[in-house]
């Protein structure tokens, strides 16, 4: 039985990843938490693949944020990334790891890259200012895991998935992404009847959205490949703006008030939409739709709000 690691076990992703290999059967899963192992030390990732020597890894652990957490706190987004990508992906090779997927996201890629975005436009000019640090330590990841097959020829490949959303995500009134943060300001002002919700910026950016268990099924699809790319997005090859994914988001909740936008706050890239036709000749499409995810997610939200286990 294949033993395999899976960091962030607890974040929305890793969560998704655990619950779609708890389904499969096949496998005996590696967990650990912040507190038994510290993915920035490196000696202690050292010897946790020395001690338990999986083989394979889905690295989903990561610093992750919105606009403002990334504009705020970017020392700590390159650095905290950085190391932990290193540190792991070194380990793994050390300790005999044959199996190494490491997740990024589509920020890696050029602000003004030409729409849908191939894998190939990476590196190819700059990087979205408002994300440029998370971006920058996501990049030297995958140039490991790159490196590492071209030299060792160990499979350690990466995997950039698009917006992700779904059980498990981050609630944060300030630090989240922009679909949790609108579901929770929707729920709120529907709940304290406030007449109106201000969207930050023009509300004008096309956004492309994937649900974590598509995610799931897409990393899955991806360990089973025998020569998988050394860099392949995951996303739902559909997009929309940020003014109309407010109004699902409003109608999923049950609002019924004005929304409002601040062009006085930054709207970051005008433009992300993954092109995904490298996955989808593999045989991996998404299957669930924003409105349904959206639903699902508002779920979520509510439940994590009635047993007390947001994630802040």
């Amino acid at each position: 039985m294949k033993r395999i690691f899976i960091s962030g076990h607890r974040g929305m992703v890793g969560s998704a990843v655990v619950r779609r290999l708890q389904s499969s059967g096949d496998v005996a899963l590696l967990l650990a938490d912040r507190s038994q192992l510290d993915l920035t030390c490196q000696a202690a990732v050292e010897d946790f693949f020395r001690e338990h020597k999986p083989d394979s890894v889905v690295f989903a652990a990561a610093k992750v944020g919105g606009i403002h957490a990334n504009s705020t706190y970017p020392a700590e987004f390159i650095h905290q990334n950085l190391v932990m990508a290193t540190n792991a992906i070194h380990a793994a090779w050390k300790n005999g790891t044959q199996r190494f997927l490491y997740l990024g996201s589509t920020c890696i890629y050029p602000r003004l890259a030409p729409q849908p975005i191939a894998e190939s436009s990476l590196l190819t000019s700059e990087l979205e200012p408002t994300n440029e640090a998370y971006a920058i330590a996501k990049i030297a990841g995958l140039k490991l895991c790159q490196f590492y097959r071209k030299q060792y020829g160990v499979t350690f490949h990466s995997a950039m998935p698009t917006n992700l959303y779904g059980p498990g995500d981050n609630y944060h009134p300030e630090n989240s992404h922009v679909l949790p943060a609108l579901i929770r300001r929707f729920h709120e002002a529907k709940v304290q009847g406030v007449d109106s919700v201000t969207i930050w910026g023009t509300g004008t950016p096309l956004r492309e959205f994937l649900h974590v268990d598509d995610l799931a099924d897409g990393i899955l699809h991806l360990l089973k490949l025998e020569n998988p790319p050394d860099l392949v997005n995951i996303g739902s090859g559909t997009e929309i703006s940020i003014r109309e994914l407010a109004g699902l988001v409003a109608e999923s909740v049950g609002y019924s008030g004005r929304i409002l936008t601040d062009p006085t706050r930054p709207d970051g890239t005008p433009r992300k939409l993954s092109d995904i036709s490298v996955i989808r000749r593999t045989g991996w499409s998404p299957r669930i739709s924003l409105k349904d995810g959206v639903r699902d997610a508002y779920n979520d939200f509510l439940s994590s709000l009635e047993y007390g286990r947001m994630r802040e």
